[in-house]
């Protein structure tokens, strides 16, 4: 059978090079249907003779299990955070921000491809037979998205994807971030003194941890390696996906701070020192960058997976953890999946606050926008950079025809159950859609029973956005409505449209045949795009027919063929073929690999 995967490939992949190259042009590859979405510009806001020291960085922090109120700037009182109440004044505070589920592996999953929890291929968090959700060669993330315009891309902190393996398809570098230190499955994060973190796919040991001992604190680590990853590529545009566990349960931080004497329980001592530390984090970060002359180029995105969680025995009832909204973690009420989220970039995003609805599947498509990368045209997101530009683009920024919400989760805890009305181990799914959102309880854990058997809830988030009066009896067109987009909004399987490039190998008696195929799934048409193919030394690399193309259109592809002769007595060897285009005026670049034996 033939052996597929494909990745993105960093800067190092912007020239057709390899052992084969096509050298036989058409005037076209492989038509399609693919047009442009409305409402989903994909324009390039960075000129092709930009030099690569001055296109604009990108930091993305996720905090875990941070609630809507837990920050100053969205009103809370007794918890520190002024390095992000700063940010927030000087950029953009969003107020209707919105994680795509309300427990963290589905958000995660959502925010990076840019799929609603509807569509996306982690959908649930790990529990019974499913265990641990992964990601497929068939996700594309935005770290993959920036890879191919030449971006040093890295993650530190949480990935929870499994599974706990190097060199397979879930592991974050398969899905675009070069460099990579943390943990990588949703359980192992829960451990604030691990014993051993993943460096790339190699495990680094802890010791002074082992055997339950409590010497090294892991968000440290991480704030140090999220500093010296800024230090080690300020001279090149770079993104940086800063995840740190905090301020997930358990509520363990040995620098209680200003918080030591406070009359409180330990466990709430500890969150709000937790939410203390991820604010001197970001601000870490800010001043590093400040520090490199990096302030006025570096788009900084600061936000939440989330609604509030009381494991532990934290109280987020202390902390009017969820604002003035309904709900914590694994609630699809407000409080559940309203998040902060905060946009700042020292001169260049302007001072504000937006009420736009937005979901964090627009990380994706505002990325890729503001670094001219070509997305997707299948993915949910929509881009905000005409929003982050300035009041003068505003009204050009798409907004979401409606907003779609699933959970399916076992486990609960207290408050969140009182908060569903003891139905919080039920699935339920919600839809947002202008100033209306219904929220819906199936009887179990089965979505494909009938309509008239699940709970159907509807609110007026404009005048109550506490979640407060049910207007389902007395609006059922408009309850109704939300129901059908419900229905619509899910796909028991989402079947992707080719991005990138693809590469399979099948073997013939004493060589191999391998075909690769290079996808355009954007909206826009590639020009001056080619195929090549790398091999061991020693292989022989034949080419069959061309390789290149003027133009590939919008939803076209352009394929290449090859045999493969190994050397004497070589039993295996990895071949990487590697696609270019210009996309818009700039570069891109993809590749995939697969090992021959």
């Amino acid at each position: 059978m033939p052996s597929r995967r494909r990745f993105l490939a960093g800067s190092a992949a912007l020239g057709v090079t390899g052992a084969a190259a096509g050298c036989s042009a058409g005037k076209e590859a492989g038509g399609g249907d693919a047009a442009q979405p409305e409402g989903r510009p994909s324009a390039s806001v960075v000129p092709a003779t930009q030099p690569r020291a001055q296109r604009l960085n990108f930091v993305v922090v996720l905090a875990d299990d941070l609630g809507w109120g837990e920050l100053g700037s969205y009103g809370q009182k007794l918890i520190h955070t002024p390095r992000l109440d700063a940010l927030a004044a000087e950029g953009l505070r969003f107020t209707d921000a919105y994680a795509a589920a309300p427990v963290c592996a589905p958000s995660r999953c959502s925010l990076l491809t840019g799929l609603h929890s509807g569509h996306a291929t982690v959908r649930e968090n790990p529990w019974g037979p499913g265990g641990q959700g992964s990601l497929t060669e068939h996700d594309f993330t935005f770290a993959e998205a920036l890879r191919a315009r030449g971006y040093r891309t890295g993650l530190i902190g949480k990935w929870g994807f499994g599974p706990e393996e190097p060199d397979q398809p879930s592991h974050p570098n398969s899905r675009g971030f070069e460099e990579f230190y943390g943990y990588i499955t949703h359980r192992h994060a829960h451990d604030y003194y691990p014993d051993y973190l993943w460096e790339n796919g190699t495990r680094q040991e802890i010791p002074a941890n082992r055997d339950d001992a409590r010497e090294v604190y892991a968000p440290d680590l991480i704030q140090q390696r999220s500093l010296d990853f800024v230090d080690a590529h300020k001279d090149e545009p770079f993104l940086l996906y800063l995840a740190p566990t905090v301020p997930h349960a358990p509520s363990q931080d040995p620098h209680l701070g200003r918080y030591a004497d406070a009359p409180w329980p330990h466990p709430d001592k500890a969150h709000a020192a937790q939410v203390t530390s991820f604010d001197t984090l970001v601000g870490s970060v800010v001043d590093r960058l400040t520090e490199h002359g990096l302030a006025e180029r570096t788009l900084v995105l600061v936000t939440s997976d989330n609604g509030p969680h009381e494991e532990g025995g934290t109280d987020p009832d202390l902390f009017d953890g969820n604002g003035p909204l309904r709900g914590y973690k694994r609630n699809l009420y407000e409080g559940g999946i309203r998040v902060p989220l905060i946009a700042w970039s020292k001169g260049r995003v302007p001072a504000g606050t937006t009420d736009r609805p937005t979901p964090l599947t627009d990380l994706l498509p505002t990325l890729a926008d503001l670094a001219g990368a070509p997305v997707p045209t299948d993915i949910d997101g929509l881009s905000l950079a005409p929003l982050l530009r300035g009041a003068r683009d505003t009204a050009r920024t798409p907004v979401h025809d409606h907003l779609y919400f699933y959970r399916n989760h076992s486990g609960v805890t207290p408050r969140a159950d009182v908060v569903d009305g003891g139905r919080a181990r039920r699935l339920a799914e919600a839809v947002r859609r202008g100033d209306f959102k219904a929220v819906r309880f199936a009887p179990g854990q089965d979505r494909r029973v009938p309509d008239d058997r699940w709970q159907v809830e509807l609110y007026d988030l404009a005048k109550d956005p506490g979640e407060r009066d049910d207007l389902a009896a007395a609006r059922p067109r408009e309850a109704d409505a939300l129901v059908r987009l419900m229905r619509e909004s899910w796909a028991d399987t989402y079947e992707r449209k080719p991005f990138g490039v693809t590469l399979e190998v099948t073997r013939q008696g004493g060589e191999f045949l391998v075909t690769a195929t290079l996808a355009n799934g954007s909206a826009r048409p590639w020009t001056a795009a080619g195929l090549s193919l790398q091999a061991p030394d020693r292989w022989q690399v034949r080419t069959l027919g061309r390789a290149s193309a003027d133009r590939v259109p919008a939803g076209g592809r352009l394929t290449a063929r090859w045999t493969v002769t190994p050397s004497a007595g070589a039993k295996r060897g990895r071949l990487t073929c590697h696609g270019t285009a210009t996309h818009v005026g700039v570069p891109v670049a993809y590749a995939a690999q697969v090992v021959a034996r």
